[in-house]
C-alpha cells in the first residue's frame, strides 16, 4: 500500500497526529533550552564557590522522582531514566567547561 491509496479521512486523521507531534516536539525543544539555561547558571555558580561540576545524591534524587513522574503518566520509568542519564551527562559536561573556563580566567 503506498500513501495515495490512504483513505483520505485516514490521511487528514495522520496529518493531525503528525501535527501535534512535531507541536510536542518543538515544545520539548524549548523546554530543554530553558533547563539548559538554568543549568548553566548553575555551572557558574558552583565554578565560582569550587563546587563539584558533578552531584551523585541530586541526581539520585532526580532519577527516583523522574521515574515516579514517568509512571504516573503512564511512560515507561526506564526510557524516562535513560533520558534524563542523557541530559544530565550533557549539564555535567557543561559544568566541567565553565569550571574550566573559570580556573583559566576565561568569564565569557
Amino acid at each position: 500500500m503506498t500513501t495515495s491509496d490512504i483513505d483520505e479521512s485516514v490521511r487528514a486523521e495522520l496529518n493531525r497526529l503528525r501535527e501535534s507531534i512535531d507541536n510536542i516536539d518543538a515544545a520539548v525543544v524549548h523546554m530543554l533550552a530553558e533547563r539548559f539555561k538554568c543549568t548553566q547558571q548553575v555551572g557558574h555558580l558552583k565554578a565560582q564557590h569550587q563546587l563539584p561540576p558533578a552531584d551523585p545524591a541530586r541526581e539520585g534524587r532526580q532519577i527516583a522522582r523522574l521515574r515516579q513522574l514517568a509512571e504516573s503518566a503512564k511512560l515507561d520509568p526506564a526510557f524516562a531514566e535513560k533520558l534524563l542519564n542523557f541530559v544530565v551527562a550533557e549539564v555535567i559536561r557543561h559544568h566541567e567547561r565553565i569550571a574550566e573556563e573559570s580556573a583559566n580566567g576565561d568569564t565569557t
